[in-house]
């Protein structure tokens, strides 16, 4: 998920569940010890635990046994009883779009309950319009939608500008695909971003017409970009009103590290902004996308993979292919339901040209800035394999590639990763969400060996998993289910050898995004000299049952040695 959505509503965004508390600044001085339940180091790759914990500031002093622990914290340290409950370290986000956070109720969302059923086309746009209504949204004006997903109506198809314009005549109106990966507008959408029937197809992009050489409205990749350029961007006053809400969305879900997976330069100029930083209490890893490159290597100011308080530079992200549930991944094999508008022959195709790329991150690589690139078809898997041998990287090396969704690998292609030393960060998410749909594009061999956790392990790769939000919910419990169990909404299993245990699913949640973003000696483990980052679950995830995971309730979450978040 690439693109930035610019409308927002303020009221809506800094609305939250009950439970949450106000984001604190860390003390400095007083001792905690924190006793009485699990604790889960993570550190090793075997499950290991230790009675009690210490923690001075944001800093782990002290791991191991209650007596001793009791001696290092010392008279008048702060006593945390976890009452029998569970505590790790902080989970880390390997790849979502926080700036979304700030604009997630910025839309018209389909997957909110208070839409109502929608089964089909009529009553998609019949929620739309009076959910358009209900807001009093002016005529002329936007309306945008998120969550939009063909797969779930009952026509199993996309909907067309012409329908959209005779629901909605009086507004903008723009249905964002769930992949954001592609869009439908209607007329007045197309013509405020200057798009006219007959315009050309722009490389990298999908932009069909129908048979009279009219646009459908359907918008995928590059040929998406004029209509993301013209819709109203939230003013910087109101992103920063709603900072704190966005955070405590991730942090109720026991994330102390965030991502924003695709920064654009508005969004590097923002969050690192005072005014900005001095609002984040949770820690954010920023990507700027390779369209801004060249201005970032022209600045003398610009550090990556330094912390500057909760912000970080962490690598330059690239764009090679779209999505396999939009439709627009790049494979070495056909779709056997065709392109997004249905024809055929259709394996997809790059968003970006080999040679764009490999000149991109050549610059990138030669500055010593870490590369992480979206792939997820096979074919778009080899451009990166490819690249990554031209720049000459090995493992040995240990400039740490990540490749992002790696979904649909090869077997051939694991050792490749092993040789170049690349870091998978999977997404086990889609084995529920879209297993099924997967099913209907390829055979089930391929769909198998969606996000391959065991043979990615077995390797010795080093994994992270993600929900790239808000392409799938910030759930991380959800996360650790899919990962576990690889069961679709119809109870398919898609590659039961690929199946890992709770440890291994909680490793890459913990170590595998810390080791990903040079991280691993910081964070990710509960040992002492790292920070005092952790999640409390109400139960154990290594002895409850796979069906009983996804109802396993995050307790509490503190970061840098205070609760940021906790349960009523």
């Amino acid at each position: 998920m690439t693109f930035r959505i610019a409308q927002f509503t303020l009221a809506c965004a800094l609305s939250l569940v009950a439970g949450t508390a106000a984001l604190a600044s860390p003390s400095q001085e007083t001792a905690t010890l924190w006793h009485g339940g699990t604790i889960l180091t993570m550190d090793g790759e075997t499950p290991r635990t230790v009675q009690a914990v210490v923690t001075r500031g944001n800093r782990i002093v002290f791991a191991g046994a209650e007596r001793q622990a009791r001696r290092a914290a010392g008279h008048g340290a702060n006593d945390r009883d976890l009452k029998g409950a569970t505590m790790l370290p902080g989970f880390i986000d390997a790849h979502s779009h926080f700036s979304f956070a700030l604009q997630a109720a910025g839309g018209i969302d389909l997957s909110d309950p208070a839409m109502g059923e929608v089964r089909n086309v009529a009553t998609l746009l019949d929620a739309v319009k009076r959910a358009a209504e209900r807001r009093g949204i002016a005529k002329g004006e936007w309306v945008v939608v998120w969550s939009y997903d063909q797969e779930n109506l009952e026509e199993a198809r996309h909907v067309t500008r012409a329908e959209i314009d005779a629901a909605l005549p009086d507004y903008k109106v723009v249905l964002l695909h769930v992949s954001f990966h592609g869009l439908v507008a209607n007329s007045a959408a197309l013509a405020a971003a200057g798009l006219k029937d007959g315009a050309p197809v722009p490389e990298g992009g999908v932009m069909p017409s129908d048979a009279q050489g009219k646009l459908t409205g359907l918008l995928f990749e590059k040929a998406m970009y004029p209509v993301m350029a013209v819709l109203p961007r939230p003013d910087p006053g109101a992103m920063l009103a709603a900072i704190e809400a966005a955070q405590l969305r991730y942090a109720r879900e026991g994330y102390t590290q965030m991502q924003e997976g695709a920064s654009q330069p508005n969004d590097i100029a923002f969050f690192t902004s005072p005014e900005a930083k001095q609002r984040l209490k949770l820690d954010l890893a920023m990507l700027p996308i390779f369209s801004g490159l060249d201005p970032l290597l022209a600045r003398k100011d610009v550090q990556f993979g330094t912390w500057q308080g909760h912000v970080k530079l962490q690598g330059i992200k690239f764009i090679l292919d779209g999505s396999p549930q939009a439709r627009t991944a790049y494979f070495t094999r056909d779709y056997a339901r065709g392109a997004p508008d249905g024809s055929h022959p259709w394996h997809g195709q790059p968003v970006t040209s080999e040679a764009e790329f490999l000149t991109a991150a050549r610059k990138a690589h030669e500055r010593g800035w870490q590369l992480f690139v979206h792939a997820n078809g096979d074919a778009a898997i080899d451009m990166a394999i490819r690249t990554f041998d031209a720049l000459g990287i090995e493992a040995a090396d240990n400039r740490r590639p990540v490749v992002i969704h790696s979904q649909f690998m090869r077997p051939d292609q694991i050792p490749q990763y092993q040789r170049i030393g690349v870091g998978p960060a999977y997404f086990s998410n889609h084995t529920y969400y879209w297993g099924d749909v997967h099913r209907t594009n390829f055979p089930d061999e391929v769909v198998g060996f969606i996000s391959p956790f065991k043979a990615s392990k077995e390797a010795g790769l080093i994994a992270s998993n993600h929900t790239d939000y808000p392409v799938t919910k910030l759930d991380t419990r959800m996360m650790l289910w899919t990962a576990m169990a690889r069961q679709s909404k119809t109870g398919v299993i898609s590659g039961p050898d690929q199946r890992i245990g709770a440890y291994e699913a909680l490793q890459a949640l913990t170590t595998g995004p810390a080791w990903q973003a040079f991280e691993e000696n910081r964070r990710g483990r509960i040992k002492p000299g790292l920070l005092a980052d952790f999640v409390v679950l109400e139960k154990n995830p290594l002895t409850t049952p796979v069906e009983g995971i996804r109802g396993i309730k995050v307790l509490e979450t503190v970061k840098d040695g205070q609760t940021v978040w906790k349960a009523d």
